[in-house]
């Protein structure tokens, strides 16, 4: 299996100039071959396979960066590419902008170039640079690759990629849960528990306001304007790893606790459009908690489920199975001929999970 740790880097100014200048060439290599492949395939209407070779006797800046960096840009763009003819929903390769404040690149071990060393990541080029390394890794984990990346507000960071041996050992399925989505509090479980989330984007909001009420002020592109864009972009990642922090916490909860996990399979983006619930569904972060939640379940030998979207949880009675034709969303307690009487979010939850254990005897 592969896992990956994620640590910061403080390079120094010769160091940063040179990730800057990797960049720039990973992008200039990026939209240099998705040019010529577009060129070549509107003349030929066949695909061309360029790589980062031919442009370095042309262009002698590529010399000086990372090698590796400039062939993973080829073997990304060419697995975009490949994919785009395979499934049109992947969509055509974009250009990479200039403008784009995150950036970065992927380079590879190679005879040992890469390593950690006593506080230090060895990195080709680059050399020794200062890591926060927040955890120990494994003496038996293999390296495979690194990903050097820079974040709006201009901090850097690596991904270091591990291969290692590990056996997945299914449990046994005793203990089993339904989690519904819900807008306010994330989900409510079929036991009817519910997490106290925050809504780390609302509490910002009136912060994030201010901040952007100032920029608008400014001259474009000044050193005032820049600072203050530093500013936004800082408070935007700290909610951002507010929200991960909170959903790494809930989703190993629940692994935690249960053998099998029921979900739906939500479409979260047709839903923000849909609804008009954009900045709720986007600060909820339910997309990422599942999958937290589907690799979490996976490493411990669990199950993760998903029902499908369009069955009926929220109107169907979870003690008759009656559906309801007509069910508004302003009726949060379900009511059944039956004499079922229970909330709705709960009572879809445990659909979801009754759902599951169908599946799971047809199975």
């Amino acid at each position: 299996m592969n896992r990956a740790f994620k640590f910061r880097i403080y390079p120094n100014s010769f160091q940063q100039e040179l990730i800057s200048k990797t960049f720039g060439c990973v992008r200039f290599v990026h939209n240099r071959m998705l040019g010529e492949k577009i060129e070549y395939y509107n003349e030929c209407g066949q695909s061309l396979k360029v790589t980062p070779a031919k442009y370095k006797r042309e262009y002698e800046f590529l010399k000086e960066v990372d090698s590796l960096a400039l062939a993973n840009a080829q073997l990304n763009l060419e697995v975009a590419y490949r994919n785009f003819f395979r499934n049109k929903s992947f969509g055509f390769p974009k250009y990479k902008s200039k403008k784009n404040e995150r950036k970065s690149y992927t380079t590879n071990l190679v005879n040992g170039n890469i390593r950690i060393d006593d506080g230090m990541l060895v990195l080709p080029k680059l050399g020794k640079v200062r890591i926060k390394q927040h955890r120990s890794i494994p003496e038996d984990y293999k390296l495979k690759s690194v990903t050097v990346s820079q974040s709006a507000s201009g901090k850097h960071h690596v991904a270091i990629l591990y291969e290692y041996d590990y056996i997945v050992k299914p449990k046994p399925i005793e203990k089993i849960v339904g989690l519904d989505f819900s807008m306010k509090e994330l989900y409510i479980s079929s036991e009817d528990t519910k997490p106290n989330y925050p809504g780390y984007y609302r509490q910002s909001l009136h912060k994030l306001a201010r901040l952007q009420r100032a920029l608008s002020k400014m001259t474009k592109y000044s050193n005032n304007y820049r600072k203050q864009r530093n500013k936004i972009a800082k408070l935007h990642e700290h909610i951002a790893n507010q929200r991960k922090d909170f959903l790494h916490k809930q989703s190993r909860q629940i692994a935690n606790a249960y053998d099998c996990v029921a979900i739906e399979d939500l479409n979260m983006k047709g839903m923000s459009q849909a609804l008009n619930f954009g900045k709720s569904v986007s600060d909820n972060g339910w997309g990422i908690f599942v999958s937290f939640l589907d690799y979490k379940l996976l490493e411990d030998g669990k199950v993760l489920i998903k029902v499908d979207k369009w069955f009926p949880s929220s109107k169907t009675c979870s003690v008759c199975g009656a559906i309801k034709k007509e069910l508004s969303m302003s009726e949060r307690i379900y009511q059944c001929d039956c004499g079922n009487v229970l909330d709705r979010d709960v009572n879809a939850a445990i659909n979801i999970k009754n759902e599951a254990l169908r599946l799971l005897s047809v199975a």
